[in-house]
């Protein structure tokens, strides 16, 4: 290995070889970083107060104190109304299946809360903050067995995968709107 570095080395003109060792540095420490499970990049879950909860406020307040209370940093948040349009893009994963036109129908038929929340492991933790997507089967105590009246109006949406949440705030969010820690 440490051949095959001085050769990789050695492709460098003499004035980039300092940048070259910066970086492996950095790669050196990004690696034992990673086998020691420590984090260098925050990570985000994108959750989505839906139409049922924001009407009238109802749950807006006890669902972000849950939020909060669970460790979450709240780094981006909007209360808006999705157009049909921006409704199908979002959910253009779900194009082919039944509900489909449902779904963008009841997401566009009133106002939702979107945020981007920060927190180390946060889709995970948010996924058992908000519990199963069939209220009925969802455990006690979850954001989803307190507010949520059906599966289809299951109070909120929380990006599944560590690849979706950035494409969801991505989606969302410009930088410019993001606050992290």
């Amino acid at each position: 290995m440490i051949e095959s570095l001085k050769k990789v080395y050695s492709l460098f003109p003499p004035k980039d070889r300092i940048k070259f060792l910066i970086l492996f540095g950095l790669m050196l420490l990004a690696s034992l970083f990673s086998v020691l499970g420590i984090g260098l990049i925050p990570a985000f879950v994108v959750t989505i107060a839906k139409p049922e909860m924001v009407l009238g406020m109802k749950y807006i307040g006890p669902i972000l104190k849950m939020v909060n209370e669970a460790g979450f940093h709240i780094a981006a948040m909007k209360y808006i109304k999705l157009t049909r349009d921006l409704a199908e893009k979002f959910y253009a994963v779900h194009k082919e299946r039944p509900f489909f036109n449902d779904l963008v129908e009841f997401m566009t038929s009133g106002p939702i809360v979107v945020a981007m929340l920060e927190k180390e492991n946060a889709v995970e933790d948010y996924r058992k903050l908000i519990g199963s997507t069939d209220p009925a089967k969802a455990e006690e105590g979850t954001i989803r067995k307190l507010y949520a009246e059906s599966i289809q109006a299951n109070a909120v949406h929380g990006s599944d995968s560590d690849e979706n949440a950035e494409i969801e705030c991505n989606f969302f969010f410009s930088t410019s709107e993001r606050f992290m820690k």
